[in-house]
């Protein structure tokens, strides 16, 4: 088996090496830099994986890359290779982390060095320990901080825009932090700063980070707060208390489409566009939706089953697993190639024996067809022909509910003029919703031309098809 020696090259210059870590680097047959962008790696003749920072689209893709490459050539040869990083191997270091994962492979030595964090606390003249300090890292601040109250200390802030990312993740910041740049060097740097200049004050590195002492309010705070307000109304509002699984259902049923409503006035100005009173709408929408899941979610707690928690780490988990072209190797090159990706993660997850099972019988009835035709298409049951297949069975359809005017024969007309608006890639209940918009507004028109309900109870078809023909060119008018 190979051997691997991981080392750090401390947070500054080549002083902070130690002596161990200086002799591991003298005595292997490779030394390998995970980048050269570092001032103790100045006087340290050995590639780097500079390239992969340049060419990889996510610092996921970056560290994985350099783990495969590590271990490709620890394993190639029987010679002894050291690996060094900035700082300790053993803080804030992804690679290291998948090269243990791997360790079976291969032998594997980690030596202790000088970490930032010696430099940071010296600076700030704390003791972590006694004030509680919790490490961050930047790149997902807004998830790792969460329900966090301080003393935080973010490190990989090595860019103005992450800086820009954390101030906007937090609702309401404390006054002022600080900025800790470029600590051992020369040109170290320390500034207090008021929270709003975090991302302005100096220019950014990957040797920066940030100390934040205090929040007010924790990084998702108003989603606590949220959980809370529903434990008190669960508690002592006497409609609340009586609410469970089966009474709410319709409640959360009335919400979706009261959602979609909104979401039909939005999508009807383009995304671009401000329209304050229509996001506002969407906004108080989403906001009963989300009640109704915070709900559900109570009614879990209460009786030791789960918690908010478990639904959002559920469904974190769950669209990672499903996102295999995002958090994997699997490749997707446009949105069309991901559902094929999509179905067979699920299928193997829900290890479903027939493609009509998960199928919810509770959808609406063109939302169920077009389903159920789905999931039988990507199973390969359908024929060749474009739409003017689905035309021919329309007809069909239409043949036998003239010959048997049927709740069965209808339901099969139904189903093949969903098949009409699957093969035209257009979502039958919108198809029907927009229908059944236009004929309710051309019908008002009618309404009004008649002017009263006992003059159009008596038109005759003539009236009505005059009437109607006006009303759709008005419309079209409108329009």
């Amino acid at each position: 088996m190979g051997q691997l020696t991981i080392v750090g090259l401390g947070p500054a210059g080549p002083e902070l090496i130690t002596p161990q870590t200086r002799a591991a680097i003298d005595g292997a047959d490779r030394v390998w830099l995970r980048t050269s962008r570092h001032p103790a790696a100045a006087g340290i003749d050995a590639p780097s994986f500079d390239d992969v920072y340049e060419a990889a689209d996510t610092f996921a893709d970056v560290y994985v890359e350099i783990t495969e490459r590590l271990i490709a050539d620890v394993e190639a040869t029987d010679c002894s290779v050291v690996y060094a990083v900035p700082g300790s191997p053993l803080v804030l270091e992804r690679t290291v982390e998948l090269l243990r994962a791997e360790a079976g492979r291969f032998d594997i030595e980690i030596l202790p060095a000088v970490s930032f964090l010696d430099a940071v606390w010296a600076r700030l003249a704390i003791d972590p320990v006694e004030v509680g300090v919790r490490l961050v890292d930047g790149h997902v601040f807004a998830s790792a901080a969460a329900g966090q109250t301080g003393p935080l200390l973010v490190a990989h802030t090595h860019a103005n825009h992450v800086l820009s990312d954390i101030k906007l993740a937090v609702d309401e910041p404390p006054e002022r932090v600080v900025l800790l740049h470029r600590l051992g060097l020369p040109d170290e740097t320390i500034v207090d700063v008021a929270w709003s200049e975090i991302d302005r004050s100096i220019d950014a590195d990957h040797l920066t980070s940030l100390y934040i002492p205090e929040l007010a309010e924790p990084v998702a705070h108003e989603f606590a707060r949220f959980d809370e307000l529903v434990r008190v109304l669960r508690e002592q509002c006497p409609w609340d208390r009586e609410q469970t699984h089966a009474s709410l259902r319709r409640h959360l049923l009335e919400e979706t489409y009261e959602v979609l409503e909104a979401l039909d006035a939005r999508s009807a100005v383009a995304d671009d566009i401000d329209a304050p009173e229509l996001d506002d709408h969407l906004i108080e929408e989403l906001g009963d939706l989300l009640y109704q899941i915070y709900f559900h979610a109570r009614l879990g707690a209460e009786r030791g089953s789960f918690t908010i928690a478990d639904v959002a780490r559920e469904i974190h988990d769950k669209l990672v697993v499903r996102h295999p072209h995002v958090f994997g190797d699997t490749e997707a090159t446009d949105a069309a190639s991901v559902m094929p990706i999509w179905n067979a993660v699920k299928a193997e997850e829900k290890g479903r024996e027939s493609a009509m099972d998960g199928i919810p019988a509770a959808l609406p009835g063109l939302a169920l067809a077009a389903k159920v035709q789905a999931r039988a298409c990507n199973a390969g049951f359908d024929w060749d022909g474009g739409v003017e297949v689905a035309y021919a069975d329309v007809e069909s359809e239409l043949a036998e509910v003239r010959d048997d005017p049927s709740e069965h024969e209808v339901g099969d007309l139904l189903f093949a003029a969903v098949q009409v608006a699957r093969r035209l890639e257009i979502d039958p209940e919108d198809a029907i919703r927009g229908a059944a918009g236009r004929f309710a507004r051309r019908f008002r028109i009618v309404e009004s031309l008649a002017g009263d309900a006992a003059t159009l109870g008596a038109a005759d078809e003539r009236q009505l098809t005059d009437w109607w023909s006006l009303a759709k060119s008005r419309e079209s008018l409108a329009d």
